[in-house]
């Protein structure tokens, strides 16, 4: 049986975490917010930054 690194196994917490609180983005989530800004590329990279800097001031 394959063993994890201390590494391989704290990124898979943090998979876990992430998943648990919904911060991972699926294909489905993708296209979701694709549809809500009209698939235009500038409204959808700025939907992604505004949730980036949410994401970054919050304390997990």
């Amino acid at each position: 049986m394959k063993q994890l690194t201390n590494k391989e196994y704290e990124e898979y917490q943090k998979y876990k975490e992430d998943k648990l609180y919904g911060r991972l983005l699926t294909s489905d989530g993708l296209r979701l917010i694709c549809a809500a800004e009209n698939y235009d590329p500038e409204a959808i990279g700025k939907r992604m930054l505004e949730a980036l800097a949410k994401i970054e001031n919050k304390p997990y």
